[in-house]
């Protein structure tokens, strides 16, 4: 019996079809069940006949070893063009390391693979060079005229539209002022005489901060990174973020008339009215070296970014070189006969640029401290108040509001020699305080008593850069992990020396040293012994006890003593017979000094 649905309810819906059930076979006309197939949308309407391909699979064959290249075919090929030797020695990383000391065969191995490794990069480093397309370009003069008769507002009109923008003045009313450029160009600082502090990215226009410290600032200087710099203030130094935030006061840098910043020792180095020299590393927070240089107020320092060593300008001609870990200056270069009024050390680390009261520039080999004449001289009409090189080998220096840029450091001239003219000449609207080329740009910052200028030197900057070390289009990520492989790769602040090859050799005793120190054992004296006997209660000792014990001890350390010194004189004496020795046989080592005072055995005493 089928039981009925009630009448107010709704008939069920048939459930939906699966996908592993077949389709119900439907009834045909003759009475026979037969398979409805269903077809996609694309197929059901369609009345033509469909052709079936059938996949054969085809027999592999076997492969064939490839036939040896031919003498001939090995000849066609095209060769890689190859690297002059100059380049290659610009990128080697010196004379390879020969395994012939090393006891096993699997350290000789790895060591012979690591020199090939190493040849190899220094092969593919010298290639690259054919990836740096950029030049470095120079204005060039038609006949009958000089690239100095050329003004600024004549080079901007004839060059690109970016290039252009990077001319402009800056007017402003809290000077005269101080400016520094970041390492890698992209951010300009600006500290004014008043407290006027600013900080923004030059190209683009794009400010970060500004604000007014409230009393004078002497100098500025950006960091390790473009989010933080340093601004020596009337009494201390102050340390600010990006957004003109201040982190820190350095209490321990007063009067401070002078900052520098060497990168790759995290130091920021500082010089003050009452002649110390200060090292700060920023990374831990601690001074490094600070003490009186005796040279007085110092107003002109500046580092040498080969070796780290700070150059220090005085008031007699005279440029000392100082390290955090000595106290003494390393060198004196007497530059010249009156009094400094400029120095500067190109990026490459190689010469050394003064100016003095006797209207002369003078610029220095400093890896070469032994000459005593310069290598180029310039002379002016008037002294020279700033000088600063670029990355090209120019060289810019200021007389009050006279700007001269020279387009090679080592070709000499100045505006007292009439056969050499200057590359480009500049009148400024105010006393110039300081000048600074950017890096990786053609252009010259000058910080004057109004304001800044900005001004178009063409070829003076680098026009390729490394993107691992200096990156003018860094992203956020890009800064950060700079400063992080920055940190791991720090440079102690010990190994700032003159030479920085030094650390690359072996201190090998001299055979001089060996014989004095060889000497030195047979005329040792015994340590003297100052023995306080305890003190004790009346009766329980005298005088003569108290003799007699200290006697006794004092016998006891010189014995010790002298058997100490005779094992190192027979040590002494067998590395010198040894070789003798292995010819003769077991030979006996001769008698030392000591020996022939040997003292007799004490006897024995009859009861």
């Amino acid at each position: 019996m089928t039981k009925v649905a009630p009448k107010g309810r709704p008939k069920a819906k048939t459930p939906y079809k699966r996908y592993f059930e077949e389709p119900k076979p439907t009834e045909t006309g003759d009475g026979e069940l037969k398979h409805v197939k269903v077809f996609s949308k694309n197929r059901q309407n369609f009345t033509g006949d469909f052709i079936s391909m059938l996949n054969k699979t085809k027999k592999s064959r076997p492969v064939k070893p490839a036939a040896k290249p031919t003498k001939e075919e090995l000849e066609s090929r095209p060769k890689k063009n190859p690297i002059p030797k100059e380049i290659l020695d610009k990128y080697s990383r010196g004379e390879q390391v020969q395994p012939k000391g090393v006891k096993t065969r699997h350290f000789k191995e790895q060591q012979t693979r690591k020199e090939v490794y190493l040849e190899y990069a220094t092969e593919q480093a010298a290639r690259t060079e054919l990836l740096l397309q950029e030049t470095a370009g120079q204005l060039e003069a038609d006949e009958g005229e000089t690239t100095a008769e050329f003004r600024q507002s004549q080079i901007a009109d004839n060059v690109d539209i970016q290039s252009s923008a990077k001319h402009f003045n800056l007017n402003m009313e809290f000077g005269p002022y101080q400016m520094r450029y970041t390492k890698n160009g992209r951010h300009l600082l600006l500290g004014g005489r008043r407290g006027h502090v600013a900080a923004f990215d030059w190209v683009t226009k794009r400010l970060h901060c500004e604000f007014n410290a409230m009393e004078s600032v002497e100098d500025v200087q950006w960091l390790h990174v473009p989010t933080m710099y340093a601004v020596a203030q009337k009494s201390w130094v102050y340390f600010y973020d990006k957004k003109g935030t201040e982190l820190h006061c350095i209490k321990r840098l007063n009067r401070v008339n002078r900052l520098d910043f060497l990168p790759y020792h995290f130091l920021l180095a500082a010089g003050n009215s009452a002649g110390y020299a200060s090292w700060l590393d920023v990374s831990i927070g601690e001074l490094v070296g600070n003490f009186n240089t005796g040279l007085g107020d110092i107003r002109m320092m500046r580092h040498n970014p080969r070796n780290g060593v700070l150059c220090i300008g005085g008031g007699r001609g005279v440029v000392s070189m100082w390290s955090p870990k000595v106290r003494e200056p390393l060198a004196k270069l007497l530059c010249h006969s009156t009094a400094m009024t400029a120095l500067t050390v190109d990026p490459k680390g190689q010469h050394l640029v003064t100016a003095g009261l006797d209207r002369a520039v003078k610029v220095w080999d400093i890896r070469m401290l032994v000459q005593d004449k310069p290598l180029t001289h310039f002379q002016l009409r008037l002294p020279a108040n700033e000088l600063d090189v670029s990355q090209r080998g120019m060289l810019a220096l200021s007389q009050g509001t006279y700007l001269e840029t020279y387009s090679d450091l080592l070709s000499g001239g100045g505006s007292g020699d009439g056969t050499r003219l200057p590359y480009i000449r500049q009148r400024c609207d105010a006393f110039v305080h300081g000048l600074r080329f950017c890096p990786y740009e053609d252009v010259l910052g000058v910080a004057t008593a109004k304001g800044f200028q900005s001004l178009l030197v063409p070829g003076s900057g680098e026009p390729n850069f490394d993107a691992l070390e200096d990156n003018p289009f860094e992203t956020t990520k890009q800064r950060r992990e700079h400063e992080v492989h920055a940190l791991l790769e720090k440079i102690p602040s010990e190994l700032i020396t003159l030479d920085p090859q030094e650390i690359t050799g072996v201190d090998a005793p001299t055979l001089q040293e060996k014989i004095d120190a060889k000497r030195k054992l047979f005329h040792l004296k015994a340590p003297s012994i100052n023995m306080k006997s305890r003190h004790k209660m009346k009766g329980r000792g005298g005088t003569a006890k108290a003799a007699r014990n200290k006697q006794i001890v004092k016998d006891a350390k010189r014995k010790e003593f002298i058997a100490e010194v005779r094992e190192a004189k027979k040590n002494v004496i067998k590395q010198h017979t040894t070789n003798e020795a292995g010819a003769k046989g077991k030979a006996k080592a001769p008698r030392s000094v000591l020996d022939r005072f040997k003292p007799k055995p004490p006897k024995k005493q009859k009861t």
